[in-house]
């Protein structure tokens, strides 16, 4: 479970994690040499980030908030908030505490101009009335919000009346990055200034369902509550990530840390800057990776990976004046392969607003190009949801969405047929269908009822491939099931 806050015995978890790699250093003769493109800076008798540390201390900023509005604070708040009465009911009650005092929290930011713009998560200062800066320097100035995008948790602030010719972090490349490379994290962690950790990259172009654009480098550097908004950084001592959440089942650092690349960061404040927001383009449809069932049910010969199914197309979007459907299979984008529909959202982001690309699309055993004029993602759409269905053959029961189930699923439609249970141990059961799913199409054929369920599950002969289309919260999957032969 990914987690934006979290108890203090997570201290305990970093700290035997920082042992036992200190241990694998000092008693390890052979890492030197194994590291030799990518070894920390030392004096030749240490093994120390102390220089890195030293230079990238004074461009790491505290940054604590204050909310004025009384209320309620649920679970899973800004990551870093460290009121004990809160996390206190929050871990023991899985509630809220009732507030009336001002609220607030803490985190961290990266100076990156010498007048004073700090860049940090957008969940740092979201809702904030009040930002307070401190700088390495102990002096603390007010600050305010240039711009922020709540889609990357990235937010772009500003010292108001600070001080000039400021210390500013230098800017490295993610792109450069490799899994295995040394890094280095810098913070606020439960408040204790300028703590650095360090650690390796994990993994890169991690989705851990944070947003439409995710892309993670993964660290083992540890990573606390109050490290948010703060740099990662390589050994060559330039930032080339920001720390944003941890991976954890219990409330401990156990090791998976998450930073926004800072390829992507650097195109976020360039936006932030002018424009106080981000635009973005927008074809309006949502995406899947074809996997090897979907292609058999779909009649590709291609395999996994390289292709994306269309599962939903906003109404009066450019995708559907374009005539993209769903079931509709994206072979390229612009005259470029797709890899995986992961990246179809960053790609057509990246398009500005009013450019002309095109779509190769695979329907009914035909190849097609549509041309598509890229709009502008509207600040706020309406996701539309739907519904799901039933047949013994298939293992699931279903009904009807009335407007009483609608409310109830917090469904925006009525249309499509419910699923009220699963067979255990049935093909729908082993494609991975879940009661509350809402079946919306069987074979590219729209389902309003459940008569129109059974009739579209009766067609075909046992043994057959039938393709669903699933609303399942605010995402739309194909589902591939085979029928019992």
């Amino acid at each position: 479970m990914l987690q934006k806050r979290y108890p203090f015995g997570a201290l305990i978890s970093a700290a035997i994690g920082s042992f036992v790699l200190a241990a694998i250093i000092f008693h390890t003769p052979v890492i030197a040499p194994v590291l030799a493109t990518n070894t920390p800076p030392g004096d030749g008798r240490s093994f120390s980030f102390s220089s890195i540390a030293r230079k990238t201390m004074p461009v790491v900023v505290n940054i604590s908030t204050t909310t004025q509005r009384p209320g309620r604070t649920g679970p899973g708040g800004a990551f870093g908030g460290l009121d004990p009465l809160e996390d206190f009911y929050n871990r023991f009650f899985g509630e809220a505490v009732p507030r009336e005092a001002p609220q607030r929290s803490l985190g961290s930011g990266i100076l990156i101009s010498k007048e004073g713009e700090i860049l940090t998560n957008y969940h740092v200062v979201k809702n904030a009335d009040v930002i307070k800066v401190k700088l390495s320097d102990q002096t603390e100035h007010e600050a305010r919000v240039v711009g922020k995008d709540e889609k990357t948790d990235l937010a772009l602030i500003r010292v108001g009346k600070g001080p000039s010719n400021l210390p500013v972090a230098r800017w490295g490349t993610s792109a450069s990055l490799d899994v295995g490379d040394w890094v280095v994290a810098i913070g606020n962690p439960f408040g204790l200034e300028l703590t650095v950790t360090a650690g390796i990259v994990s993994a890169k172009g991690r989705v851990i369902g944070a947003g439409p654009y995710d892309n993670f480098i993964q660290t083992d550097a540890s990573i606390n509550p109050g490290n948010s908004g703060g740099p990662l950084i390589n050994v060559q001592g330039e930032v080339v990530g920001v720390n944003t959440a941890i991976f954890s089942q219990s409330g401990g650092n156990i090791g998976i840390g998450f930073a926004i690349p800072v390829d992507l960061a650097k195109k976020i404040v360039d936006q932030l800057r002018k424009n106080g927001r981000v635009v973005r383009g927008w074809l309006g449809i949502r995406a899947q990776d074809v996997t090897p069932q979907l292609a058999a049910s779909l009649g590709l010969t291609r395999g996994a990976g390289v292709m994306a199914v269309v599962t939903e197309v906003a109404d009066n979007s450019p995708a559907a004046e374009a005539g993209i459907k769903p079931g509709d299979v994206i072979r390229e984008f612009n005259g470029k392969p797709l890899p995986k529909s992961q990246d179809l959202p960053s790609l057509v982001a990246d398009t500005p607003p009013g450019q002309r690309i095109t779509l190769k699309i695979f329907r009914e055993k035909l190849e097609r190009i549509f041309p598509v004029k890229v709009g502008e993602l509207p600040e706020e759409r309406e996701v539309v949801a739907q519904a799901e269905g039933k047949d013994a053959e298939l293992g699931v029961r279903v009904q009807k969405v009335t407007p009483e189930l609608s409310r109830r699923h917090g469904l925006s439609s009525t249309k499509g047929v419910i699923v009220v249970e699963v067979k255990p141990g049935s093909p729908a059961d082993q494609a991975g269908i879940e009661a509350g799913d809402v079946i919306r199409e069987v074979n590219q054929r729209p389902v309003n009822t459940v008569k129109d369920f059974e009739n579209s599950v009766r067609q075909g002969k046992r043994g057959d491939r039938l393709l669903l289309l699933v609303q399942r919260g605010d995402n739309a999957v194909f589902f591939a099931l085979k029928r019992k032969g």
